[in-house]
């Protein structure tokens, strides 16, 4: 009979331990205390333990939102959006907060932009207090004015969320890529760096009034230019590199001329030495010819004679004209000594 009323007595610590798991009594009577009765039944928390869903979070939540003044938020809607893997927490506290500062939002965009993977609790907070984001996020933007002088700047961006434009709506990396084109452009305008470190709230001013928010999820509210320094000199830096390239291909270009010189000048010399292999070729025929013509009778021994004679007298004639000159530019030597 011991061994007994110990197993009915495991049997019946755990059926009450399961009834109380499966009926949270205790939730339950919560519930209908903080929302009256009939809001939460025990049939909707058991509903919740068999589909694996936290009852105390449905609870909290329903009841956070009523007393919150938000009585249209119902167990079944909570309920849904936490099977859809949504996070229910940040959505009660974004409809809590949203209607206290007065932000038109509704539970169904609430939902939508928690489940689209945005974090509507920061949301509503950036909405009420607005946040700072720096463009860019690390170093500056590079930007060179008219006049070839570098600027680098660095700028503060107020932005506020804007709750209709979470869903589809581009992130901050937006608009920081569109703040800073924007400096870029109205720098690269500007005539002198002078005037741009004069009046950097012109800069500002220009950005604006492109609309930079438009298909973001933020309001920019403004853009603060918080640090701009002078760098270098890009256009004479261009200019001397230009320079130094014309120089180059200048060079090239009269390197090249000189090469065609000495390719001509070792053409000519190629043909004056084939012209002179002609010429010793046509000396070469000249005894030839005339042995030829004593063979023929054309020329007589009298003939050879006279053109030996004439030959002899004109290397003659050479030689004491190649004399004299030597002589006439020797005697000025003499007369020295």
């Amino acid at each position: 009979m011991d061994v007994m009323g110990i197993i009915m007595l495991a049997f019946l610590l755990i059926f009450v331990f399961l009834l109380f798991y499966f009926v949270p009594v205790g939730m339950w009577i919560q519930g209908m205390v903080s929302l009256g009765l009939g809001r939460i039944t025990i049939i909707d928390l058991i509903r919740m333990r068999l589909r694996k869903i936290s009852p105390r979070l449905i609870v909290d939540g329903v009841i956070n939102t009523h007393k919150a003044g938000l009585v249209s938020i119902k167990t079944d809607m909570l309920e849904t959006h936490y099977l859809a893997g949504g996070n229910v927490v940040n959505v009660v506290f974004a409809l809590i907060a949203s209607d206290k500062a007065n932000i038109p939002l509704t539970f169904e965009t609430a939902t939508a932009i928690d489940l689209a993977g945005r974090d509507v609790k920061t949301a509503v907070e950036t909405s009420v207090y607005p946040k700072v984001i720096d463009a860019p996020r690390d170093g500056f933007l590079s930007a060179v004015a008219k006049d070839g002088i570098e600027l680098k700047a660095r700028a503060r961006v107020t932005v506020r969320t804007n709750i209709p434009g979470l869903v589809g709506g581009a992130t901050d990396d937006t608009i920081i890529a569109r703040v800073g084109e924007g400096i870029v452009s109205a720098i690269g305008s500007s005539t002198n760096y002078g005037g741009v470190l004069e009046n950097p709230d012109n800069i500002s001013r220009a950005v604006l009034e492109k609309g930079l928010d438009a298909g973001t999820a933020f309001e920019i509210l403004s853009i603060d230019i918080a640090d701009l320094d002078v760098g270098k000199n890009v256009g004479a830096q261009l200019q001397a590199d230009q320079a130094e390239a014309d120089l180059r291909v200048a060079q090239a270009r009269a390197e090249t001329r000189r090469a065609m010189a000495v390719a001509e000048e070792q053409e000519m010399k190629a043909r004056t030495q084939e012209m002179q292999a002609k010429v010793v070729a046509s000396e070469a025929e000249v005894p030839l010819a005339m042995a030829q013509a004593f063979r023929e009778g054309k020329l007589g021994v009298f003939d050879y004679v006279n053109m030996r004679n004439i030959q002899a007298d004109t290397d003659m004639r050479e030689s004491i004209s190649g004399g004299s000159e030597s002589s006439s530019t020797q005697a000025p030597e003499r007369d020295n000594d």
